[in-house]
């Protein structure tokens, strides 16, 4: 019975070293976010897409990415408050067909995600409009366009998804497009299209 006993002893010290040189198994890496390329005519930026925090409006700009409805639309409206302070949109527009089912609201509050320069949210009227008509901000927005009360009347502001990694020169060159003072869209917008807006030519995911 002793024998026995001190055999098992043995056996399991001699187990001990090899169990505690079994290396823990490493961790599975997350995929990155997926990443587009808006090529336009004045030149290119590449946007970092917020799947995980914000994932019904970014699937939706990547349904508008893939479906090339975004290929041959306009930087329509340009709201310069001053040097690389503002914000741009682009997208359908009068386009209809080029449009989407609206999609359900993503506020700032649930996503975390915030309004600072470079930021890409989807434009909207009331809370689950929005189909295809996307802001980028140039300089830090919070005030005007994050979910807070009184922004905009209903306070739910707009849905953030996406931020600029590449191109931010390209951006600012976008908020400089002259605008066109009497030109107005079904009587919105005056002062703030464009006489000659920046095209977007193709917008692509890329590969990572």
């Amino acid at each position: 019975m002793k024998t026995t006993r001190r055999a098992l002893l043995v056996a399991m010290a001699l187990a001990g070293p090899a169990l505690a040189q079994t290396p823990a198994p490493e961790p599975v890496a997350e995929p990155p976010l997926p990443r587009v390329a808006i090529v336009t005519t004045a030149g290119t930026m590449v946007v970092e897409v917020e799947t995980k925090r914000a994932p019904i409006t970014a699937a939706n700009f990547l349904r508008y990415v893939d479906q090339k409805r975004l290929d041959g639309v306009n930087f329509y409206r340009v709201v310069k408050v001053a040097p690389e302070f503002g914000f741009v949109q682009f997208g359908p527009h009068t386009d209809a067909k080029r449009n989407l089912p609206p999609i359900k609201h993503e506020p700032t509050t649930q996503t975390g995600l915030s309004h600072i320069d470079g930021t890409l949210s989807i434009a909207r009227l009331g809370v689950g409009t929005a189909r295809g008509e996307f802001t980028i901000s140039v300089g830090d927005q919070r005030r005007a366009l994050d979910a807070a009360p009184g922004v905009p009347a209903d306070g739910q502001g707009y849905a953030a998804f996406a931020r600029i990694v590449e191109g931010r020169d390209v951006l600012v060159k976008i908020l400089d497009t002259a605008v066109d003072p009497a030109k107005a869209s079904n009587g919105a917008f005056k002062g703030e299209m464009p006489a000659a807006p920046v095209k977007v030519i193709t917008a692509r995911r890329m590969v990572r």
